[in-house]
């Protein structure tokens, strides 16, 4: 079994990565855009905010369990949590440092502590976030949101999902997913 964190699987993961971007990358996110163009607007935005290349990257990446999913879509329709976030993280696990993939696992968790925190948060969510947040354990009790706001990658957890929130603009963000190629070969393991 080839080691992940060498150079060759690294590269081979992120062709991977690249590789699901092409083919999933058009199916509907639920909102006004598609996969890529949420992935990449939101990396334009974390970029355009001036965040670090980790939280770029985990802006990039943060939705990727939702194309790996078996079938989100039916999850979502059937009013199942598709634990994308979860996903995410096991996949790209070895692969990128905790400062990309534990954001991306706390995203959900964000949004659900977000909407305990700050009632005007809860109020200017989508209806597809609305829906998504029952599904995935609706606001957060006083406890949890203490317990969540502790931990390290809390800050930047919570600003991926207010990227998320942003980067949901329709026919904007259509083509650069490659143009991040550098910024994740960059941070993967070995590279």
């Amino acid at each position: 079994m080839s080691d992940p964190r060498r150079p060759r699987d690294a590269a081979a993961r992120l062709d991977e990565i690249f590789g699901i971007f092409a083919a999933r990358g058009d199916d509907s996110y639920g909102e006004a855009v598609s996969q890529i163009e949420h992935a990449v607007q939101s990396a334009e935005v974390a970029e355009a905010q001036g965040a670090a290349e980790t939280l770029i990257a985990a802006a990039l990446l943060h939705d990727i369990g939702h194309m790996i999913h078996r079938d989100a879509a039916a999850a979502f329709h059937d009013g199942r949590d598709d634990a994308h976030e979860r996903l995410a993280g096991k996949y790209l696990a070895g692969l990128f440092p905790p400062a990309v993939i534990r954001p991306i696992e706390m995203h959900v968790d964000a949004k659900r502590c977000l909407v305990t925190t700050e009632p005007a948060y809860a109020a200017a969510l989508s209806p597809v976030s609305c829906r998504t947040l029952e599904l995935q354990g609706g606001p957060m009790t006083g406890a949890e949101a203490a317990a969540f706001l502790a931990d390290p990658h809390a800050a930047d957890a919570i600003a991926l999902r207010r990227i998320d929130e942003a980067a949901k603009i329709e026919g904007a963000g259509r083509d650069g997913v490659a143009r991040f190629r550098p910024l994740l070969e960059r941070l993967a393991l070995g590279l």
